[in-house]
Order: structure tokens, then sequence, then C-alpha cells
């Protein structure tokens, strides 16, 4: 499917950036997508990116905190996954839980099932369960119970994204070596990592056993399932001699970075009981949303000059697969042999001058810009309001850097 609509997607993407107000090379957007963020949670009434400290700052996890300050002065991955966590890194895209309330309150109650829904006139925010007794609950209880299981929903694909992110923060200990730190240190990383990430996913399951909703269940364990085969791809891949074509990139990064957010978008829409047209939108949005944002997080370190020198060069990185589409396997090799030290190993800076040389860039901006644009389209499918322009504001805000 990808190879064939190559050109049609890079029309489209360059016919859209024409009309874009800000620069792809515009220093000032993280400031657009933290304002993006910001005003979607005033509209939803509370801060979201931080959905998961509830389970964060349980007893349990306290104690492993503790642990922790073993790791301080190593490298081990899981330091940078909590420094990230908490200063609201952008690349982790810590706003699943946010779109997911959003895209409720843009959907409203459904039609369908208006006898098991109450109108939820300040959040929007709907539940399956809808009232229990009619005419039996206040105002205030209907708000309460309108809200909960797409707010638990929220907070479940939060805990589950935040789950993966500790688990990615397990390193290969045949890659250690002594400036990484002491060996005993980086192997209790890894156990704490590995029992901190069960714990997350074994919460996130008891709350979405909670919901009630089968349907719910099945595609929320689906996700995970997807994610799980997604980084596997992706560890597998992220190698010079690794072979991923586009198309199989494409595949890779929806199952790691998009079926989660896709998923609870729809799961959204089946817990208000809303059709199977609603239904497919909302997960049309998430998928292209967060496939925007991969794109996005793949392109900084290449457009930014002061991100290229310190990023983490990585081989399945957008820009480097369609380089290397681009350029054929026979001149990708010469390149790396070409950037090699003395010392046969890669010099990274000059392997990211090269890929920024040719289309692969530009190729990739063009299909972020698509993805950006699908988001875009798709979310049209929903009335009118506040919550629907901020998702537009947060779809537009992925395609600029």
């Amino acid at each position: 499917m990808f190879p064939a609509t190559w050109s049609r997607l890079s029309h489209m993407a360059l016919s859209s950036r024409g009309r874009r107000t800000l620069s792809l090379f515009s220093s000032s957007a993280p400031s657009n997508w933290s304002k993006a963020v910001a005003d979607a949670e005033k509209i939803v009434g509370y801060p979201t990116s931080f959905m998961s400290l509830r389970c964060l700052l349980s007893d349990e996890l306290s104690n492993v905190a503790i642990q922790v300050k073993r790791l301080v002065g190593t490298q081990h991955p899981l330091l940078h996954t909590a420094r990230d966590f908490v200063f609201d890194s952008r690349n982790n895209l810590p706003t699943r839980g946010l779109i997911v309330l959003l895209l409720s309150k843009a959907a409203g109650p459904s039609h369908t099932a208006s006898d098991l829904l109450a109108q939820d006139t300040v959040s929007g925010i709907h539940t399956r369960k809808g009232l229990e007794r009619e005419g039996r609950r206040s105002a205030h209880q209907v708000l309460t119970a309108a809200e909960r299981s797409q707010r638990n929903l929220a907070e479940i694909t939060e805990l589950i994204h935040t789950a993966f992110l500790v688990h990615r923060g397990i390193v290969d200990l045949k890659e250690w070596t002594v400036s990484d730190g002491p060996l005993k240190d980086m192997e209790f990383g890894n156990k704490i990592a590995v029992l901190s990430g069960d714990f997350l996913l074994a919460n996130a399951c008891t709350g979405l056993a909670q919901l009630n909703n089968t349907k719910v269940v099945e595609l929320i364990s689906s996700a995970i399932g997807d994610v799980v085969q997604g980084i596997y791809n992706e560890n597998t891949s992220n190698t010079e001699e690794n072979s991923l074509d586009v198309k199989a990139w494409e595949e890779h990064t929806f199952l790691s970075h998009g079926a989660l957010l896709a998923k609870s978008c729809q799961a959204a829409m089946e817990l208000a009981q809303h059709d199977k047209e609603a239904q497919s939108m909302a997960y049309t949005f998430g998928k292209h949303l967060s496939m925007g944002h991969k794109l996005n997080s793949d392109l900084l370190p290449f457009v930014k000059s002061s991100a290229g020198e310190s990023a983490t060069f990585s081989f399945s990185a957008a820009p480097v697969v369609f380089h290397r589409q681009i350029v054929g396997q026979e001149r990708w090799s010469q390149q790396l042999q070409q950037v090699k030290t003395r010392r046969n190993e890669l010099d990274y800076s000059k392997l990211l001058a090269a890929v920024k040389s040719e289309k692969g860039v530009s190729t990739a901006m063009d299909l972020c810009c698509y993805h950006g644009n699908k988001a875009l389209e798709a979310i049209q499918a929903f009335p009118s309001s506040e919550a629907r322009s901020a998702l537009e504001n947060i779809a537009s805000a992925i395609t600029k850097f």
C-alpha cells in the first residue's frame, strides 16, 4: 500500500505545507505543542499529563523508587525514562489519556443509546452505564457516574504506556561497558525495570476488567499485544545491517506507537455505545495522530541543529529508513564505510550529515504532514466543539518542529 501511494502522499503533504503559517524548521514549535496540550487540559478540566501518578505514588512503587537511587551515577536507561516522565518529555507523547478524554467529549452521547446515557453538560464525557435508576440520582451523582468509565479508560491507557516506557529501560548487558557503571547496579536496574513495568501493567489490567465491557477488554488487550510485537520488531531492526523497508517500517511503527492510542480512542466510543462508523473514525484519528507524532520525533535530530549532535542515532528512524530505500543498499554500505573511524566505529555525526544531504528527511516530513492531515480529516466527523478544536490543534502541532 505504501509504495503505491508514495507520490500521492508527497503531493498532498507538499500542498498542505504551503498552507501552514509556521515553517517546519521553526524553533518555536515546542511552544506550539505545549500550548495545544495546555489549552486541551483546560477543556477537560484538570491536568492529565500525570494520570498514572496515582499508581506510581503507591506504597509498592514508593519502595521501588527508594531502591532506584542506587542507579544514580550509572548510565542505566531507567533513569532517563524516569526523568523524561517527570519532565513531560515531548517525544513520549504523555497525552494519550488527554486525547481519549477530548475525543469522548467531542463525540458526546450516542443517539442510539440515549436511555442508557446521561447528558454531562460540564465535561461532555459519557459512560456506558448511564443512569442506573432513572430519576433516583442527583445531578452531581450523574456527573460522577458519567465521567467514570471514560476517565478510567484514559488512566488505563496512560498506565499501559508508562509500563512499556519502563520496560524499555532494560539494558542489554551484552553491550555493557565499564563506563556504564558497575555491572551489579546495571543488573539491579534491569530487575527494577521489569518488576515496576509489570506492576503498572497488572494495575492497568485490573482497571480494565472493572470497566465491565468485553469489547473494550478485547481492544485494549490486543493493543498490549501489538505494542509487545512492535517493540520486538523495533529492537531487531535497529542495526546498520537491517533491511527494513518503508512498508515494514510503517507496520512496525503502528504496532509499537500507534495501536494503543488508536484502539483506546475506539474503546472510548464503545463505552458510550457509539456506532461502528464513529468507532472507525476515532480509531483512524488515533492511528494517524500517533504515526505523525512518531515521524515528528524521528525528524527532530535531523531538522534541529542543536539536537543533532546529542541525539542517539537510530537506524530504525524514519529518515534513515527512507534514505536507505532512496539511495539503495550498495550506496548505503559505501556510506557506512566512509564514516567509520580508525577504530572501525561509526562516526554518527557524519552519518547524520549523510542522511540529511539526501531526500530521506524531506520524504519523512511529507509523510508526517500526510498523517497530520488524515488525523484532521478524521476528527471532522465529530460535531464542532471546543474539544474538537483542541484535538485539531494537537494534530496540527505534530507537523511543526
